[in-house]
């Protein structure tokens, strides 16, 4: 009994001694941050959700306003918080080729449908994927999708009033949330997929439930996340998947059952499978055109690497993964984005009133047919979505790794030494916290589309704005953007 007791107390004492080395390692480097739980680090509030992690880099932000950057502990893996927008500028475009990847480690032999996707790929295997890509997400492509987004619009536009009918009354409370998931899960499945369906009126349709299943990140999928990036050996010993066995399953026979229909009856239809068996032929090339003048706030230039001639070697579930990006990073955004934008007009009716007065002025320009360069030039609609990204934008932080040792600087004006990030360690930029600050943007939690009019979107400081990331790892989605 006593000989337990001591290695006991033995074991406490070489946990303690190694928890104490762990945490103080950032403050020893000259970084500040909260003060770290064992084995949860910075984590308790997410790990026992009485917290979002968005809320908690806000808080993080707020809380050092004399630092350059900061530290935090996910579980035991230290991490690097940037609040300087000149050492944003470094780290995503000077001084990119330092910080190439993003952090997640997935096993893609485990779960290739996350680990092979465009969004997890590094190095070479990114740049290829990324150039590969790139000449699909131009305004002219996805301008051939519009009848298939219209199709839906339409069908979500009866379902609505059929059932005002069957009520016997002027209107009905509709759950937001819902009716625009099942709006983005039916454009994703013409526009990505090649499927017709219907989830207004089939509420249970399979691929909507499989759809929800797989884009819908709950609590399990986040753990996933920064399990692995804490703990990638012992999650790939546990084979522990982002997805299901039964969502790989679904998406695998699903997509390549239509690639093999496409191809052996030669069916070509304009949406995003066509595109990406294009793109595996070598046959997709980016349009010779500059950026359009009206485009958007957000817009960006295609980088260097987007525009390289790629090296093409995929894979069937490479293909399969590249479609999955389109239901990951199209079903919860949209949906999320499109709730919060119909609760923010229904807030603001001087906001509502101006958005539709303008859509209906474009609307009889057209005879009530949606034009797409006509949508990319309504002035009030852009500064509405502008605004609306800013505050409610779903990608809450850029994340990166350093790939190659780099000297971000004094952490503060009274720091003595400069701080280096090692190969291997991570780095986020708080783009929640930037959004939300006053600083920055006055009344931040005031939802203003004047803040994006040509008078006053100039005010924006750079770096400040990051809704689909920034550099040349953005989120492809924003190249949708040009003409």
């Amino acid at each position: 009994m006593l000989l337990i007791l001591i290695w006991s107390v033995v074991a406490l004492a070489a946990l303690y001694l190694y928890f104490r080395q762990l945490y103080s390692s950032l403050r020893q480097r000259g970084l500040k941050h909260f003060t770290p739980v064992p084995l949860l680090g910075n984590m308790a509030g997410m790990t026992l959700r009485y917290e979002h992690f968005s809320d908690y880099l806000k808080r993080l932000y707020d809380s050092f306003p004399e630092e350059r950057l900061v530290g935090n502990f996910e579980f035991t893996n230290p991490l690097v918080v940037i609040r300087d927008l000149e050492l944003v500028k470094k780290v995503t475009i000077k001084d990119f080729e330092h910080f190439l990847d993003h952090r997640t480690v997935v096993d893609d032999k485990l779960d290739p449908f996350w680990g092979r996707n465009l969004f997890s790929l590094k190095g070479d295997e990114w740049r290829n994927m990324r150039a590969t890509l790139s000449p699909a997400f131009t305004s002219s492509k996805i301008r051939l999708m519009i009848p298939f987004m219209v199709e839906v619009g339409n069908q979500m536009i009866s379902s609505l009033k059929k059932q005002i009918q069957e009520s016997g009354t002027s209107s009905i409370e509709v759950e937001a949330k819902d009716l625009t998931s099942r709006f983005a899960n039916d454009v994703i499945a013409s526009c990505a997929f090649g499927l017709k369906v219907d989830s207004q009126a089939q509420q249970d349709n399979e691929f909507y439930e499989m759809g929800k299943e797989a884009s819908t990140f709950k609590f399990r999928q986040l753990l996933v996340f920064f399990g692995y990036n804490s703990f990638p050996k012992l999650m790939s010993k546990l084979k522990i998947t982002v997805f299901s066995y039964r969502t790989m399953v679904f998406f695998r026979s699903l997509i390549s059952g239509t690639m093999r229909e496409r191809e052996d009856k030669n069916i070509v239809r304009p949406d995003m499978i066509h595109l990406l068996l294009e793109a595996k032929k070598g046959k997709l090339t980016h349009d010779d055109k500059v950026k359009d003048t009206d485009a958007g706030f957000a817009t960006v230039e295609e980088s260097a690497v987007g525009k390289a001639k790629p090296k093409v070697d995929w894979s069937q579930d490479d293909l399969i993964a590249q479609t999955m990006v389109f239901l990951i990073g199209g079903f919860e955004t949209v949906s999320s984005s499109m709730a919060f934008a119909l609760h923010e007009l229904a807030i603001n009716p001087d906001i509502q009133e101006r958005l539709v007065k303008e859509i209906k002025e474009y609307n009889a320009k057209n005879g009530g047919k949606l034009d797409f360069n006509d949508l990319q030039k309504m002035p009030y609609m852009d500064m509405v979505v502008s605004e609306l990204m800013r505050m409610w934008g779903p990608g809450f932080m850029v994340d990166r790794i350093c790939i190659k040792d780099y000297n971000l600087g004094k952490p503060n004006k009274n720091s003595t030494e400069d701080y280096i990030i090692r190969r291997g360690e991570g780095l986020v930029i708080p783009v929640w916290a930037l959004h939300r600050s006053p600083e920055f943007y006055p009344e931040p939690d005031k939802f203003d589309p004047e803040r994006f009019s040509d008078e006053n979107k100039n005010n924006i400081k750079s770096f400040t704005y990051l809704p689909f990331g920034i550099g040349p790892r953005n989120c492809i989605g924003i190249l949708l953007h040009y003409n």
